[in-house]
């Protein structure tokens, strides 16, 4: 098959903003339809990016024209739109987390295999040239062998910015499952699939209340645990500790450190595509320029299409992003249990992207 890859985007919320500003920007993707429980929302997302169709979800699964489904539900309703996508004889990219719970990402990765047919999901931020920069110069050796890692992500929460900010503090979210697929994403890259984990958590307030926004002053509930740290333990060895708050009053703290034989990298931040890699050798540090494009979400999923017609496995693969969901779902685990609980699946860590690889031009011909 030939020409541009048809794309429908189901969920016209805050993130489709950014997904279609880029994936309208890719030659190699062409967005039909933009779908959501609410048609006149939808119906506004694609007359602002200049999507010619919009409707509900059983029209966008019916349109023969759409080989990818971009899912950009909430977490609670990733799975089943995922399935009815598949139903339907298409693939699928999937905002994170890929699932709720193992057995449902599990089956949603099975029945992609039966069909024939793929799941990718977020995050792609490690597809960025900033994390790509760092992740090759590890892989060159040049801190020599990583040790051990620090990945810290405090906020005081998403309701001091997001108009609905209640699914974050919900069962699939919570700044475990919302910002530690960033992490844990990067992490792999560098050290290999998790073995072990061991955490620690809490939940500072049972109520919130939404701060900007139409809802402003709206109070909500929280289901999740809003402080967790855990020490992570991969196969290959070396180990991680990490912190992921919405409890911390700082505006915001990231950090993303890497430890090895030779030497220290302070990595970009895993939520974004860009940044520098500031390497510590010896007694100055050195920047270390990101290279590669300069894409941002949907990046992923232009990298599952060119992946599907070139017939190799794509780099943000939905077993990626079961290791890292089994990761978490072991941290909550473990803090249930006071113990340590050992991660039962690995995956297999996809090689960098080439310097050179370009989202903005056309490879499928026309």
């Amino acid at each position: 098959m030939s020409g541009p890859m048809g794309v429908g985007v189901i969920g016209a919320g805050v993130i489709s903003d950014t997904y279609l500003t880029n994936l309208t920007s890719f030659p190699d993707l062409r967005v039909l339809f933009v779908a959501d429980l609410d048609t006149a929302r939808a119906a506004a997302q694609a007359a602002k990016f200049g999507v010619p169709s919009s409707g509900a979800v059983a029209e966008l699964l019916a349109s023969p024209d759409i080989e990818l489904v971009i899912n950009l539900t909430v977490p609670s309703a990733h799975v089943d739109v995922g399935l009815a996508a598949l139903e339907s004889g298409k693939h699928v990219w999937a905002e994170k987390p890929l699932a709720m719970d193992r057995q449902t990402g599990r089956k949603l990765l099975d029945r992609a295999r039966e069909r024939g047919l793929r799941v990718a999901s977020a995050p792609d931020t490690v597809l960025g040239a900033g994390l790509q920069t760092a992740r090759r110069a590890v892989d060159a050796g040049t801190i020599g062998t990583p040790l051990s890692a620090l990945a810290l992500f405090q906020v005081p929460g998403p309701e001091i910015w997001h108009p609905s900010p209640e699914f974050l503090y919900q069962p699939g979210a919570g700044p475990l499952l919302d910002m530690g697929p960033y992490y844990l994403t990067t992490l792999i890259q560098l050290f290999g699939p998790i073995r072990r984990v061991t955490g620690s958590g809490a939940r500072a307030q049972d109520r919130r209340v939404i701060a900007s926004g139409p809802k402003a002053g709206t109070e909500f509930p929280v289901d999740v645990l809003t402080n967790v740290t855990a020490l992570l333990e991969f196969e290959r060895g070396g180990s991680a500790q990490v912190v992921f708050s919405f409890d911390s009053k700082l505006v915001r703290r990231g950090q993303l450190e890497v430890t090895g034989s030779a030497g220290t990298a302070v990595l970009p931040d895993p939520n974004k595509f860009v940044g520098s890699t500031v390497l510590h050798l010896g007694d100055e540090p050195e920047e270390l320029a990101a290279q590669g494009h300069s894409a941002e979400r949907g990046t992923g999923a232009l990298e599952l299409a060119r992946s599907i017609r070139a017939g190799v496995p794509e780099r943000a693969s939905g077993e990626l992003a079961y290791h890292v969901l089994d990761a978490l779902l072991a941290v909550e685990e473990s803090i249930a249990a006071g113990h340590s609980v050992e991660v039962a699946s690995t995956v297999e860590v996809p090689p960098a992207l080439p310097v050179d690889w370009d989202p903005f031009s056309a490879t499928f011909g026309t």
